[in-house]
């Protein structure tokens, strides 16, 4: 299976707004009542939060954004592409550090736009290149961990098994 052409362009329109820090493009992106689900800044409904959560958080915290979206594949609900992203920090922890993460994005659609958009990566290790503190990653751990616990079927995995 492979991406349909619109789905394509809507990766490279996502990337390109997040890289300019053109909220308004990325809100345009998204169903009235979507949600972006940050791994790091947790969920923002609707295109006011996401375009202020581009703007006012994302270009707060970092510069010199790239997104590369790469081996896309969807459907009419759905869509996956896994994804190289990088910045420079600009936080106490990291600034003038570039950084750079790895994962996939997974792509709720409706009518062509973005219901949901949630990520899915392994950050700990970059957290820690980035300087970030202990406390504060054990603190980001335990809310992925409670988002798994809270997964629908996740209970299943948690059973011992004998």
């Amino acid at each position: 299976m492979t991406a349909p052409a619109s789905f394509s362009r809507l990766l490279e329109n996502f990337a390109t707004a997040v890289e300019a820090g053109d909220g308004a493009a990325l809100a345009a992106l998204f169903t009235e009542d979507g949600v972006y689900d940050d791994i790091f800044y947790g969920e923002f409904h609707g295109r006011a939060a996401i375009r202020d959560m581009l703007e006012k958080i994302f270009w707060r915290d970092g510069k010199d954004f790239l997104w590369e979206f790469r081996d896309p594949v969807s459907t009419d609900e759905i869509g996956y592409a896994s994804w190289l992203f990088s910045y420079t920090g600009t936080t106490k922890h990291n600034r003038g550090k570039r950084c750079g993460f790895e994962g996939v994005g997974v792509f709720h659609l409706r009518n062509g736009l973005i219901a949901r958009y949630e990520d899915r990566c392994n950050a700990v290790a970059p957290l820690r290149d980035m300087g970030v503190p202990f406390d504060v990653i054990d603190r980001l751990a335990g809310k992925w961990h409670s988002a798994f616990l809270s997964r629908a079927g996740a209970d299943r995995h948690m059973k011992r098994r004998a």
